[in-house]
């Protein structure tokens, strides 16, 4: 995984992978992905990279430290859910029920700043006013389908890290459509940010767009989710499942994924 600063940075989990371990606790794949537009401009001049130089040496970068953990999904805009796109999430988690996180359109030092999400626990989320919870997604479809992936880590820990996000939210907010699904998109930020949702049901995921991630990094979906069967047990029903039924009226449920209202007919 990047430094924030763009020079690479030793993982944990990537170097138990490559110091041969994966035949005792196996991996759950990994790759560079790189973003697909480059922002239109000139070359870096070498005033530029001296200043970038002495920042390196004379200022701080606290806030971007702890930025330490690495999710790949997908998401769809709320109010326009064929809009669909990869996002790689570079997290720090403040506390038990709360983290926030940088969006990426790759996992390279090249990879272009799209957007933001903050994750909480049902717990905090149950706090919540109605009206804020219409902002805020559930994660146990990402999980339970296999979508979300935890890559270069460990299967155990990559097990234990779905886990804690189980039942909980995000809440994102995209600012640049650097990907139209397989596609490239925009070569500049454009627009306002927009909301963006997750995939709940089987069917609403474009399958080009999760096989080529899964290509890409060297990651197996329907792997992921045979993986955590033994999670759906532990998953409660959760608000926000049948946002997008609507957009896609052919999609199927994923066993232990349930839409709250539901449980109050």
């Amino acid at each position: 995984m990047p430094h924030p600063r763009g020079s690479p940075r030793p993982r944990s989990g990537r170097g138990l992978c490559a110091a041969g371990l994966v035949a005792l606790a196996g991996c759950t794949g990994g790759a560079p992905d790189p973003p697909q537009v480059a922002p239109p401009g000139r070359p870096e001049s070498a005033r530029t990279d001296a200043l970038e130089a002495g920042a390196r040496l004379l200022q701080t970068d606290a806030p971007l430290l702890g930025f330490d953990v690495y999710l790949v999904g997908f998401h769809p805009l709320k109010d326009e859910p064929h809009a669909q796109m990869e996002a790689h999430h570079f997290c720090r988690q403040v506390n038990e029920d709360f983290a926030q996180c940088a969006l990426f359109d790759g996992n390279t030092a090249r990879a272009n700043l799209n957007g933001i999400e903050y994750i909480i626990s049902g717990r905090l989320f149950e706090r919540l006013p109605a009206e804020e919870r219409g902002y805020w997604h559930p994660h146990n479809g990402e999980i339970l389908s296999g979508q979300l992936a935890a890559p270069f880590l460990p299967q155990a820990a990559e097990k234990a890290l779905m886990r804690s996000k189980l039942n909980s939210y995000g809440k994102t907010w995209h600012t640049w459509h650097s990907r139209h699904g397989t596609a490239p998109g925009d070569a500049l930020p454009l627009g306002p940010a927009r909301l963006a949702w997750s995939f709940s049901r089987d069917g609403e995921a474009q399958p080009a767009l999760v096989e080529a991630r899964d290509r890409t990094m060297r990651i197996s979906t329907p792997q992921l989710r045979r993986d955590r069967q033994d999670l759906v047990p532990l998953a409660k029903p959760q608000e926000g499942v049948d946002a997008l039924r609507a957009a896609f009226p052919q999609a199927t449920p994923i066993p232990g994924v349930v839409d709250k209202a539901e449980t109050r007919r």
